[in-house]
């Protein structure tokens, strides 16, 4: 058990980090077309330009229409159906953008965050959590929730995923401890709504609403297992 929240663990931190990288760097399709174009009439315009002006003029001309090409490709972006691109100029927060395609200015616009509105699906656990009544046992939920409101999602938390995972593992302990090992294992429902009431509670001012906790297992000592 200890062994695979372990590498739960490790997944959720390389899942976090490659959506970091994702979201640093991203160029779009639209971006990289306008780029080509732009660098074929580089070409086009330097062997049409040479043999007929300066030398410094062609040089000019080249990285003029460099600039303007890496200004589109870094510029144009494209926000799919499903989520907002959290956009700052000079590192203040400018607004929303998405779904579909938008531009962003060089140098002074950035899209900080790509947020996600689709639910999302968090397992998490608690290992031998002891109970009211002094028994260790090793619960496994899992998480259905939403981002609502992508501003709070990007400014209100540093990493939202992480913070909505460690909100919950917490709030799971301490329901755990409020109860006996009997009502854990009869009223799972009510465990169910309780959870997901105090992990809402704690995610609303990240701009996130959790629709729905499952407990999926609790296992118990296997020597009270037995005697059961």
């Amino acid at each position: 058990m200890e062994k695979q929240a372990k590498a739960r663990e490790n997944l959720t931190a390389l899942a976090t980090r490659i959506n970091q990288i994702n979201n640093s760097v991203r160029v779009s399709a639209p971006g990289i077309a306008l780029f080509t174009l732009v660098m074929a009439l580089i070409v086009l315009g330097v062997a049409w330009m040479d043999g007929r002006v300066a030398e410094g003029w062609m040089v000019a001309y080249t990285l003029v229409l460099l600039a303007i090409a890496f200004s589109l490709l870094l510029g144009v972006q494209v926000a799919r159906q499903w989520e907002k691109a959290v956009v700052l100029r000079l590192g203040k927060f400018k607004g929303l953008r998405g779904p579909g395609v938008f531009m962003l200015l060089p140098i002074i616009d950035s899209a900080s965050s790509w947020i996600d509105h689709r639910v999302m699906v968090t397992p998490f656990s608690a290992e031998k959590t002891l109970t009211s009544d002094t028994v260790p046992v090793d619960v496994d939920a899992v998480l259905f929730w939403v981002v609502w409101d992508a501003e709070k999602a990007a400014l209100e938390v540093a990493d939202y995923r992480s913070a909505i995972a460690w909100a919950a593992q917490t709030a799971l302990r301490e329901v755990i401890g409020q109860k006996a090992l009997a009502e854990i294992l009869i009223g799972r429902a009510m465990m169910d709504a309780e959870l997901q009431r105090i992990i809402d509670e704690r995610t609303t001012p990240w701009g996130i609403t959790v629709q729905s906790v499952e407990i999926r297992d609790v296992i118990i000592p296997q020597d009270l297992e037995d005697a059961m």
